[in-house]
């Protein structure tokens, strides 16, 4: 079985058909109607034939009500990209809102309304930025039409801006709310009748919006999954099995329900082997009164596992054997030219090993829901990434239809991909039903970090060959990682063609030779997606190498990549996959190609703003490296200073990126701030280790985020302005700064970086 993730492929176009919806249509949503517009935005996608693939329901996506009140609802979830105030903002911008009178309301998991709303992969903007701007574009034209007749004047000169419609002759005006009835009895416009803004127009987009969400997160109102509460709701913590795979031989839980406020003890069946991405694991969950008896119980819990076959597995052997593994021929997943003849004749062979560990989310909100059954029917509040998996799950699981289950997306303290599985939820709604009330999950720090779905601890070793003419001549990347694919199907063994085309298969360079091969890698582990996923490695790999190159070229190494891009052109991979396709993140490589001139300017931009080739103080220095992940073009130069004690602080960062139509760029630059950060545990902290088949860490002593003192000090952050369709910006950030970091280091004090995290003592 085959999980949809953020890089297998989607549909291939999203687009809208606006309506008028009644009032009927709306009413169950509650306290958004007061009289006025209401207009419904039905999505629907093609695929590659042009073949409809899914029209929406009828559904109310823009109100405007006779008092001037927008209400535009947010159907992706809400984890601090800002993804709930962008997407709204790009219907007010066209609408020519007035941004003080708009409000937000977050939709339920109803695929039926409001298409996909898993929010993973840094797609949302991308997919519906055209369909939002359709729907403000239509009740902006319904208005001036509505005011053009009121005035008896073309509805060519008129405008709207704050909210009013413009007269540009007379320079009238009338307010939105006073032309809402008269509008809504007009016929809705025609694709074709509707001209979308020029980019000159725009009062929001391509400018600072800061979120709707920020007073109240900052003021503590803000409801995130922890703050849910139902009336008679108990609290359920889980003792879960140690080793993926495992199961529940026995249990006592006599002295659990000693304590006081411990109500009951319920065991919960686990997926066993594979793990899947849509189950929970075996455990056996204690319910009391208060969290704190709840872990109290938990603690004299006595349950016996069969741990299974994963009983044995021990992580740093399984590198180890793949280390070795990496110096067989694998199995070729892209081929360019003859490398066997090139590395024949090469002047300068450099062949090195890069090894990275499981990652773990730690996201600061531990995993939680609540979940209330009853009637035949569940309601579930919960921090997630998929509503509708969640639902979906939940209903398979509870064996009710899916109409039954209804789940409402809080806010999430984190997410990073963690929060797109639904097992936590699953646990809530199986206990509720259990138990016969209201149930809230409540995940502690050492569970999330004990059981999670990792990143992919990875192996990967690149020969790279340089000619009698100084020329990089070819380049052979060997990979192995067990694959996400693993934890739905345990037969697989090798990465998938999403998993390498996250900088592997999609290796730019301009180079007469490339082989890309991959190897077996068995899953241990429930594995899954994080952010930028396998970006993570395969841009340390390609990016320190180059680096590596350019010194044995004897070149610079911003010089070196925009020499290897070669001339500008769009580069498609298709014709060289052996085995597989390239999935470009789900889109059509000729919408979104891989444009060299791109990735080219963004260096030049960084090198500039960076002051690239500056001296600075002994053990100090610049480090820099260039990917591309998530259709967006970033690179990036990290500031590295390394004291008498190997302790490396980082003064700057500096990232250039193109991420298309920059929609808000307050957020942009948040996103990357905080993707700088997130590298940099990753870089300098981060490492999941396995024995017996037991995670060894389990909280932030063993597994470290980064704390301020260590963190990056200033992060500057350089936007392109562009009019190309817009693309990710939550998870582009992350990849190019291990690579960049490690050369920095490496500048600083000559030590390479082949593994990561980075120890200097070693």
């Amino acid at each position: 079985m085959k999980t949809l993730s953020p890089f297998h492929k989607k549909d291939k176009d999203v687009t809208a058909a606006i309506f008028r919806a009644s009032r009927r249509d709306f009413l169950k949503v509650g306290g958004l109607l007061t009289g006025g517009l209401v207009l419904g935005v039905s999505f629907f996608s093609c695929n590659e034939k042009g073949k409809k693939l899914a029209s929406l329901a009828p559904n109310v996506y823009l109100t405007i009500n006779s008092d001037g009140e927008i209400v535009i609802i947010a159907h992706r979830s809400e984890m601090g990209t800002g993804i709930r105030t962008s997407l709204p903002l790009i219907v007010a911008d066209e609408l020519g809102a007035d941004w003080s009178k708009v409000r937000i309301v977050q939709a339920e998991a109803d695929e039926k309304k409001y298409g996909n709303q898993n929010t993973d992969g840094s797609f949302s903007v991308r997919m519906f930025y055209k369909p939002m701007r359709e729907a403000g574009a239509t009740a902006r034209l319904l208005l001036m039409q509505a005011a053009a007749a009121q005035w008896k004047v073309p509805v060519e000169e008129c405008d709207t801006e704050n909210s009013q419609v413009i007269h540009k002759a007379s320079s009238k005006t009338i307010a939105f709310g006073d032309l809402v009835e008269a509008a809504a009895k007009l016929p809705v416009p025609t694709p074709a009748q509707l001209k979308l803004k020029d980019r000159s127009q725009f009062k929001k987009i391509g400018h600072d919006t800061p979120i709707v969400d920020l007073h109240d997160i900052v003021t503590g109102k803000a409801v995130f999954g922890m703050d849910a509460v139902a009336d008679n709701m108990k609290i359920a913590v889980i003792k879960h099995c140690p080793v993926v795979g495992g199961n529940i031989k026995s249990f006592d839980g006599a002295k659990a329900l000693a304590v006081p406020g411990v109500l009951k003890v319920i065991p919960i069946k686990g997926a066993g082997i594979p793990p899947t991405l849509s189950k929970p694991i075996s455990g056996v969950a204690v319910i009391a009164e208060n969290t704190w008896a709840a872990i109290k119980g938990r603690d004299l819990l006595q349950v016996e596992w069969d741990l299974g076959p994963n009983a044995t597995y021990n992580s740093a052997k399984q590198l180890e054997e793949l280390e070795q593994a990496m110096h067989k021929e694998g199995t070729v997943r892209r081929n360019r030219g003859d490398f066997k003849k090139v590395h024949a004749g090469a002047k300068t062979v450099i062949d090195h090993v890069y090894t990275a560990p499981y990652l773990a989310h730690a996201t600061i909100e531990p995993p939680n829901a609540l979940a209330v059954v009853k009637d035949g029917s569940c309601e579930i509040w919960a921090p997630t990434q998929n509503p509708q998996g969640a639902r979906d799950s939940v209903a398979k699981a509870l064996g009710i239809d899916a109409a039954k289950v209804k789940v409402n997306v809080t806010l999430l303290g984190g997410g990073f991909g963690r929060k797109s599985k639904p097992d936590f939820i699953l646990e809530a709604a199986l206990l509720s039903k259990e138990a016969g009330f209201p149930i809230k999950v409540q995940w502690t720090r050492e569970d999330d970090i004990k059981h999670d779905y990792y990143n992919a601890l990875s192996v990967q070793r690149v020969v790279a060959t340089i000619d009698q003419d100084n020329k990089l001549s070819g380049w052979n990347h060997h990979i192995a990682y067990p694959s996400i694919d693993a934890t739905e199907d345990a037969s697989v063994l090798q990465a998938s063609d999403g998993e390498l085309g996250l900088g592997a298969t999609d290796f730019p360079y301009d180079v007469p030779s490339i082989r890309i091969e991959t190897h077996d890698a068995k899953s241990h582990m429930r594995v899954g997606w994080l952010r930028s996923v396998l970006n993570i490695p395969q841009a340390f790999a390609i990016g320190t190498m180059m680096d590596e190159i350019a010194e044995a070229r004897k070149l610079d190494p911003i010089a070196n990549s925009l020499e290897l891009l070669g001339p500008d052109r769009h580069i498609t991979f298709n014709e060289e996959m052996v085995k597989g396709t390239y999935p470009n993140y789900g889109e059509d490589i000729a919408n979104y190609p891989w444009d060299t001139g791109r990735m080219k300017r963004v260096i030049e931009r960084v090198a500039k703003e960076a002051g690239w080739g500056k001296q600075l103080p002994q053990g100090s220095a610049l480090g820099f490296a260039a990917h591309k992940s998530f259709l967006t073009y970033v690179a990036c130069i990290v500031e590295v200073r390394v004291d008498n004690n190997k302790q490396i602080s980082i003064p700057n960062v500096y990232y250039a990126v193109d991420c298309g139509t920059a929609v808000n760029t307050d957020r942009i630059r948040s996103q990357f701030e905080g993707g700088a950060q997130f590298a940099t545990s990753i870089a300098l902290k981060n490492e999941i280790t396995v024995k017996n088949g037991e995670v060894e860490q389990n909280n932030f002593d063993s597994y470290q985020i980064i704390r301020m003192p260590e963190a990056p000090k200033h992060i500057h952050v350089f936007i392109a302005d562009s009019a190309d369709k817009p693309t990710g910006v939550g998870e582009p950030p992350v990849p190019p700064f291990t690579p960049a970091l490690c050369n920095a280091v490496y500048a600083a004090t000559g030590k390479r970086i082949y593994k990561l995290p980075v120890d200097l003592k070693v």
